[in-house]
């Protein structure tokens, strides 16, 4: 993992309070991309133990959520950042309420695995889910990645696959659609898949605003809410 480099401080503190800052969020990146990990192979092979492990992991994830934004706080309140130090403890705040965000729907996945698994319905069906969870897993890892990194080109592929996933999810959604209206007795699961996939859509859209996050920490470039094309146009200039 490339170690971030911050700008000169004549207070060797200043510099210390930012990479715990850097160090924190990724600890709570890897406890977050843990809890979808954790919460996909729960709903895929209806493991009510695995799934309630991950709804407790939540609550770590918010205390995490709540010492880091402390610690930025401090930070602008006691340092008075500017230009790339002043960007970074943006970007980390932006990205830790992003994970926050990751981690709920996490648990909402878990919550669906026991939903399924209390009906007594098993893991069949769930052709909709793997192959969009996969990508959002992937998505999750990759975003942490580029912020550990600060790699730009790493953080526009998770852009690109994030539209991917919405064309995927879109796509799930019809098919299962499709499926209740020809078989009325699917409806209940069907419903439970649809929120599960949901979830992990949303997981991607937070994965691709960590990757803006990136973006912006190391080029300087608010992309938020841009499309794709007008994003890779800038980042080419």
């Amino acid at each position: 993992m490339a170690k971030l480099t911050f700008e000169k401080h004549t207070s060797a503190q200043f510099t210390a309070e930012l990479e715990q800052a850097r160090k924190h969020l990724m600890q709570m990146g890897g406890l977050v991309e843990q809890m979808v990990e954790s919460a996909f192979t729960a709903l895929q092979e209806v493991d009510t133990s695995l799934a309630e492990q991950t709804i407790k992991m939540d609550k770590e994830v918010n205390e995490m959520e709540l010492k880091i934004d402390q610690e930025c706080t401090q930070i602008l309140a006691r340092r008075n950042p500017a230009a790339s130090d002043l960007r970074f403890i943006l970007s980390v705040t932006r990205a830790v309420t992003d994970l926050e965000r990751i981690g709920d729907e996490a648990t909402k996945i878990a919550k669906q695995a026991i939903e399924i698994a209390d009906a007594g319905n098993g893991p069949q069906g769930f052709v909709e889910l793997r192959h969009i969870g996969e990508k959002v897993r992937q998505m999750v890892h990759g975003a942490l990645d580029s912020f550990a990194r600060l790699d730009t080109d790493l953080a526009l592929s998770v852009l690109h696959q994030d539209k991917a996933v919405d064309l995927e999810y879109g796509t799930a959604i019809r098919t299962l659609v499709t499926k209740m209206m020809e078989d009325p007795r699917t409806i209940s699961h069907a419903l439970n898949v649809m929120w599960a996939l949901r979830s992990l859509e949303r997981i991607g859209d937070h994965a691709r605003n960590i990757g803006e996050s990136v973006i912006y920490l190391v080029k300087g470039k608010d992309v938020r809410h841009k499309k794709l094309a007008k994003i890779e146009e800038q980042l080419n200039k």
